[in-house]
């Protein structure tokens, strides 16, 4: 039993909450990144990938009746603190700069780099537009073995907007999107992963008083979602009314924060992480 794969998911699972509440105090010293506006762009060049993980952040526009901020919203912090955390958790490598900082790297849906990057990241994607190179070029991106995280919309005005947008990249009746079950592996890469969280954005979170709804009644129930291929493949996982990318930028801003919403955030993240690189 001590070394079945249970087990080591209970073992995996007290080391995330010892591991990063040991880093926190260290990264909110440190502030190794400050958020759009103070970090540089980091713009993925043929260099920045040597075989290591990357976490690859998609750039996007801003559609007119979007509903949400933009792009860069949790970057880059998000970017670097849970790349290292995978390492930390897993034995997944990372690509690292000369400076030793995790190779977190931006692209335009456009840039030929973009396959490069198994895994990519879009977050606030109720407010994103795919004009018809971009869509073509994500289609393509997906149907040849490419994973999308699309992450912090909330309510049903962003989810039309995002639906609209991901059904010209893939037509909601060839690749219609669908609720994932618990059951589905990606709850079960890592750790145990029990229940789909809502994570609010610390601001939202300190501003309801500790609530978890940044909507209201519109957005009380957080949603896993899923587009997979013709084999039955996940292409694209969306968490809908729900803010993971808080849950890694913010993981040394507040204690209670923390271990509110960063633990569980992380459990996911990982496990998300890990799916997207094995399949």
């Amino acid at each position: 039993m001590r070394n079945s794969p249970a087990a080591r998911r209970v073992v995996a699972g007290i080391a995330i909450a010892a591991i990063v509440a040991c880093a926190s105090t260290a990264l909110a010293q440190r502030r190794r990144g400050f958020g759009y506006g103070y970090a540089p762009l980091r713009m993925a060049t043929p260099e920045s990938f040597d075989g290591g993980f990357n976490f690859c952040r998609i750039m996007f526009g801003q559609s007119p009746d979007g509903d949400g901020a933009n792009w860069s919203v949790d970057y880059p912090r998000a970017d670097i603190n849970l790349s290292i955390r995978l390492s930390e958790l897993t034995r997944t490598r990372i690509s690292h700069d000369a400076s030793g900082e995790p190779n977190h790297v931006l692209l335009r849906l456009t840039d030929d780099l973009l396959f490069q990057c198994p895994f990519i990241m879009m977050t606030e994607v109720g407010a994103a537009y795919f004009s018809p190179p971009e869509a073509e070029r994500l289609r393509d991106y997906l149907l040849k073995g490419g994973f999308l995280w699309a992450d912090d919309f909330w309510g049903p005005w962003a989810w039309d907007v995002w639906a609209r947008e991901i059904g010209k990249v893939l037509p909601p009746s060839e690749y219609p999107i669908v609720d994932v079950p618990l059951t589905h592996p990606i709850f079960h890469q890592q750790f145990e992963v029990k229940r789909v969280i809502q994570i609010p954005s610390i601001g939202a979170w300190r501003g309801m008083g500790g609530g978890t709804s940044e909507r209201g009644a519109e957005s009380a129930e957080p949603h896993a979602r899923a587009i997979f291929d013709k084999r039955g493949h996940m292409m694209v996982f969306i968490t809908h009314n729900t803010d993971f990318g808080d849950a890694f930028e913010q993981e040394a801003a507040d204690p209670q924060y923390f271990y509110t919403f960063s633990v569980e955030g992380y459990q996911l993240g990982i496990n998300v992480l890990l799916y997207a690189l094995s399949h």
